[in-house]
């Protein structure tokens, strides 16, 4: 998926500058200009953050150019699922096109050294995940976590909240999320 012109064609269909859209979104206009000229790969929460401008979620972001099933589907193999990814973090969606979807399922991969931004994440909902293989730093509000293969974690969505792998190896995870709209 071209993000770039992706988020133009979104951005004009909703009648918006790129000065309007940084505006609403709270970043500046050279950013939205640097993405929709792919002259740089926004972070996950970056473009979350200039999506909160159209509004617009990752998930229906990714899945637009996607059409959606006239029977739910019941599995899903694992080239079917929707890769919504930045380049330097793998999130692929389970059942991306599933109709009235009331959480978001995830398979997560963190190479070494990725991070999901400087700035913590914060939306509503819920978030929970199980660590598959690897390690994992998680920080909610205050607290940083460790964790390890086998190891979980639940917590409110509406706490500002980070991931990172400053470890060798990468780590995957299963996580869901509601509401469906990560």
């Amino acid at each position: 998926m071209d993000i770039g012109a992706s988020l133009k064609t979104i951005r004009k269909m909703k009648g918006l500058s790129q000065r309007e859209l940084a505006k609403r979104a709270g970043v500046t206009n050279s950013t939205i200009s640097m993405i929709e000229k792919n002259s740089v790969s926004p972070s996950v929460s970056s473009l979350k953050k200039v999506l909160s401008g159209l509004p617009l979620s990752l998930v229906d972001f990714f899945s637009m150019e996607d059409t959606a099933a006239s029977e739910p589907k019941v599995v899903y193999r694992s080239d079917e699922l929707l890769d919504i990814g930045d380049g330097n973090l793998d999130y692929k969606l389970v059942g991306k096109d599933y109709p009235n979807r009331a959480m978001s399922v995830m398979s997560e991969v963190y190479p070494p050294g990725s991070d999901t931004g400087e700035e913590m994440l914060k939306h509503e909902g819920e978030e929970a995940a199980m660590v598959i293989n690897g390690k994992l730093e998680l920080t909610v509000g205050e607290e940083v976590f460790i964790l390890e293969a086998g190891d979980s974690y639940y917590f409110n969505s509406e706490s500002p909240h980070r991931f990172r792998n400053p470890f060798d190896t990468d780590c995957r995870i299963v996580s869901a999320t509601t509401p469906a709209n990560f």
